[in-house]
């Protein structure tokens, strides 16, 4: 087995999500469309929060945060997609790809964290209100930001580093759309099973803790909703709580199913279409999921178009 070198100058080869048939034209253009519609709904709804004073509260401050992140998630992907489908090259060279793989990680536990960091808002609204200033003011809201980018990205770096000082066979030929760690680990010339042992804990702390989060804090704003007994806003909840758990759990099943398995139960098809679903689709519906069901983003959005 020949082992590659760690030389700047050598490539990855990136096998992409198309293979040139007339399926994959079309395919390739509702990413593009879907590409789009990220940035446009996400750069929207960052804009409104920015200039709408009635949106400068901590609800809508990390949701302009969920946003920056997904314009930078998407981004981090489909740029470099089009790039190969449009071109005959498919490289991508040993420091972009760890790069990609570094931001991808940062950005991923970053909207991971997040998303528990504001079903906890929405837990201390409802169930606590008048510890609410208190207990999510400005500077804690500040806090909650920076302990999600700065624990995913110091965990983004350690994964990083250990992985692109493994020793890489042959051809480095990434069976995937583009660099991340479970589709670089069969690449490697070495028994990497104790690192995946890594690799799933860190998927369960980053990915399982703050889903659970979100559903013992949706459950307990169920609970307290239904005992004030009011049917309106009973329907209401149960609409936000429902829009909101669909999109986290499509988010996080999708990657605890890629970061919490051995290299050697995964399925380069079936990998591709589930990162499809958690670095791309993702990103386009949340801006809609927590904008087009909120009565206060559709006025300050109607409010500045008129």
């Amino acid at each position: 087995m020949e082992t590659g070198n760690h030389s700047w100058g050598t490539d990855f080869t990136l096998a992409g999500l198309f293979h040139y048939g007339q399926v994959d034209n079309f395919l390739f253009t509702v990413i593009i469309i879907l590409f789009a519609v990220a940035l446009t709904g996400n750069i929207t709804l960052v804009h409104l929060i920015r200039l709408d004073t009635k949106l400068h509260t901590p609800m809508y401050f990390l949701l302009s945060q969920l946003s920056i992140i997904d314009i930078m998630y998407i981004s981090t992907t489909v740029p470099k997609v089009a790039a190969n489908f449009l071109s005959d090259t498919k490289t991508i060279s040993f420091l972009g790809c760890e790069m990609q793989t570094f931001v991808f990680l940062s950005l991923g536990g970053s909207e991971a964290l997040l998303l528990g960091f504001m079903s906890y808002d929405r837990y201390i609204a409802i169930c606590r209100p008048l510890h609410y200033p208190v207990l999510m003011s400005r500077k804690m809201c500040c806090s909650m930001v920076a302990c999600a980018w700065s624990s995913s990205s110091i965990n983004a770096l350690v994964h990083t580093l250990y992985v692109f000082q493994l020793p890489f066979c042959g051809a480095r030929i990434v069976d995937h759309f583009f660099c991340e760690v479970p589709s670089l680990l069969p690449l490697v010339c070495e028994d990497t099973s104790q690192y995946e042992h890594t690799v799933l804990m860190s998927g369960l702390v980053i990915l399982l803790l703050p889903f659970l989060t979100i559903l013992a804090s949706y459950a307990r704003v169920l609970v307290v909703v239904f005992q004030m007994g009011s049917g309106k806003g009973q329907g209401r909840a149960v609409s936000t709580c429902s829009s909101h758990l669909t999109v986290a759990s499509l988010f996080y099943a999708t990657g605890l199913s890629t970061y919490t398995q051995p290299h050697s139960l995964h399925s380069s098809g079936r990998d591709r279409v589930v990162a499809v679903l958690y670095s791309i689709v993702t990103p386009v519906l949340n801006p809609f999921i927590y904008s087009l069901r909120n009565k206060e983003v559709m006025g300050a959005l109607r409010r500045h178009l008129g």
